[in-house]
């Protein structure tokens, strides 16, 4: 019998709680994928911006999304290992998933090797130097005053004032980006960063169009898909180095 797996599981900018199309069907969609994924499955891969906006206070978390932790929760208890990685809408993450769900938070670029290939992983925001006002509006967000600053303000208002900055999303605003190839930042920063650390594989999400190719040196390059539209997410079969294109809107809803 062919050997299947171990496989490993590449989601990112799923949105949760973002009021546009049908959030509850979104989630439900997530949650398919999830209990979808083969027995063999060895590890998942959440590349940022799985919320649309997360915050942990000392004793309160955002509320809903009660279907994807429970979820994860029975995953991880059945020992796939789960990975985090914070986007530039859930970049305040901090104990609660690591504590309640035993997910492990990763920064990017982060190297792994899976099966006998080298992995370069993250969600994507920042790794291009070239625009600096975003550069400048992410350190103010990574800002450990902000932080404070926000954790003092009581959460009605404090959520209120994040679903409001929400609507800049270009999602909420039905604005929808094409994949530019080998034009991509994105795709330029893997070019550049394998000269000095290479890699098999660049995974990342941010860009919210999927899309793939191969940098100079053979290394595949891969943009994971939003979940508003497409749903597209990653499947990798580390026995025979072959990597999956899925798709949350292909499967059947519980």
């Amino acid at each position: 019998m062919e050997k299947r797996g171990p496989y490993y599981c590449f989601i990112s900018d799923v949105h949760l709680g973002l009021q546009v199309s049908d959030p509850l069907e979104r989630e439900r969609k997530l949650v398919a994928a999830l209990e979808s994924l083969p027995d063999e499955t060895e590890a998942l891969y959440l590349l940022g911006d799985i919320f649309d906006f997360w915050y942990e206070y000392k004793y309160v978390v955002p509320k809903g999304f009660t279907r994807t932790l429970g979820t994860l929760a029975r995953l991880s208890d059945k020992g796939v290992k789960i990975y985090f990685f914070k986007g530039n809408h859930d970049i305040w993450a901090f104990g609660y998933f690591t504590g309640e769900l035993g997910i492990e938070i990763l920064t990017q670029p982060h190297y792994t090797r899976i099966g006998e290939k080298t992995f370069c992983l993250g969600h994507g925001d920042g790794l291009d130097k070239s625009d600096r006002l975003y550069l400048i509006l992410r350190k103010i967000f990574h800002s450990k005053f902000l932080q404070r600053a926000f954790s003092n303000i009581h959460p009605r208002w404090a959520f209120g004032l994040a679903h409001k900055w929400s609507k800049h999303n270009r999602l909420y605003r039905g604005k929808l980006y094409k994949f530019r190839d080998k034009e991509e930042p994105l795709y330029h920063f893997a070019c550049d960063t394998e000269v000095t650390a290479p890699a098999d594989y660049f995974i990342f999400g941010h860009v919210h169009t999927p899309g793939n190719n191969r940098t100079p040196r053979g290394a595949g390059f891969y943009i994971l898909g939003e979940w508003i539209n497409g749903c597209e997410y990653l499947l990798y079969d580390a026995s025979s180095d072959t990597m999956i294109w899925k798709s949350g809107n292909n499967l059947s809803e519980y």
